[in-house]
């Protein structure tokens, strides 16, 4: 049987730096990581559900894998897990990354953050760890993931996460977090363009882009050097309108104060959603600053790209993967099986062979060792 991990997987993953004494080692590590891989992108939720996998799968694994003294317990998948240095983790996932996809050049990229709420635990009056992931939306691929400090914000961790990413060519989106001439700076030095969305934590800066378009509606838009794209989707009982305004003309974006410490800040957007359902409408105004000059319609299609953030990956985490229902809370064992879930999804994201979510995929490679053979071959 050909060793279905021999390529991209063990070479990204198999010089990882083992924590393990020498003396204590019965199992390799290699061995460790690709049954934990399997093991979740099958269904495992836990180090448990990792076990139960190896054991059940023994005779299969065994045909590529060397498992000297075979299946480890889930006492020792939690303890490397545990002990597993997340950074080397996360440069190997990375790595991998680059190895099964190339980043197509205009993409956008969305980075945003998620928390997991069961790796809290009150007992011990720690916190729900929080990882900021980047989406590249057109492949669906999980380029990154960075964990919050337990003393910081998203803030300090976006720019970590930015420098570990190859941008070049494409358009990063944040939400209002993410607003900050720091961020703006570091996507412009990684050759990439930037769409940063716009409250009232940046002070001055909201209120005169606030004040602009308010100053140009009053006008119904004339002679404003101003383009506008509308949008409307009608479904079942619901009806989304969205329309976007965009203005690049240099006059009116001196007048922002604090403008020339923006790297490249080079045009302002309003975006407007309305929801009508059951005779009930909700209207929401939204308000972004953006490096490239474009047409309001590519700036609202790049927008909606990152609200599929939620949709595409935040969601399926909770829903396929049951990730706020994990109690995984030791050291690095949270950091970490998260980054094992990232890898799962990017496999099954991947796979085009069957019509079906990610949830039925877990099942399916499960299930079908062949079907699961495919999955890590891609």
């Amino acid at each position: 049987m050909t060793n279905p991990v021999s390529g991209g997987l063990i070479e990204s993953f198999g010089d990882m730096p083992d924590p393990r004494i020498d003396r204590t080692k019965r199992h390799q590590l290699v061995d460790i990581l690709v049954i934990a891989i399997c093991a979740v992108i099958c269904g495992a939720d836990d180090w448990v559900d990792v076990a139960l996998f190896g054991e059940a799968k023994a005779g299969w694994l065994g045909t590529f894998l060397e498992l000297p003294n075979g299946i480890p317990s889930h006492d020792t998948f939690t303890r490397v897990f545990a002990r597993l240095d997340p950074e080397a983790f996360r440069e190997r996932f990375l790595k991998w990354v680059q190895a099964i996809s190339a980043i197509i050049g205009g993409q956008v990229i969305a980075i945003d953050g998620k928390k997991l709420c069961g790796s809290q635990d009150g007992r011990l009056g720690k916190g729900a760890i929080d990882m900021v992931s980047a989406l590249a939306t057109e492949n669906q691929l999980v380029l990154g993931q960075v964990k919050v400090d337990d003393k910081s914000n998203e803030i300090t961790a976006i720019p970590e996460l930015l420098k570990l990413l190859a941008l070049s060519g494409c358009l990063v989106t944040i939400d209002a977090m993410g607003c900050q001439k720091e961020i703006a700076k570091t996507i412009i030095e990684q050759e990439a363009d930037y769409l940063l969305e716009v409250k009232e934590n940046q002070g001055h800066l909201y209120e005169d882009i606030v004040d602009v378009f308010a100053g140009a509606a009053e006008v119904d838009f004339r002679d404003v050097p101003c383009s506008y794209h509308r949008t409307v989707g009608v479904q079942h009982d619901r009806t989304e309108i969205r329309e976007c305004w965009a203005i690049s003309d240099p006059e009116y974006l001196h007048h922002l104060r604090g403008y020339p410490d923006w790297a490249k800040l080079n045009s302002i957007l309003m975006i407007r959603n309305q929801r009508k359902l059951d005779g009930k409408a909700e209207q929401e105004t939204h308000y972004y600053i953006a490096s490239p000059v474009w047409k309001a319609d590519r700036f609202l299609r790049s927008k909606r790209s990152h609200w599929g953030i939620e949709n595409r990956l935040h969601w399926v985490l909770d829903m396929a993967f049951q990730e706020d229902h994990h109690q995984l809370r030791k050291d690095h064992g949270p950091e970490n099986f998260a980054v094992l879930r990232h890898i799962a999804l990017n496999l099954l994201k991947q796979d085009k062979t069957i019509k079906a979510g990610i949830k039925a995929k877990r099942l399916r490679a499960g299930w079908d060792n062949d079907y699961l053979l495919k999955i890590l071959s891609q």
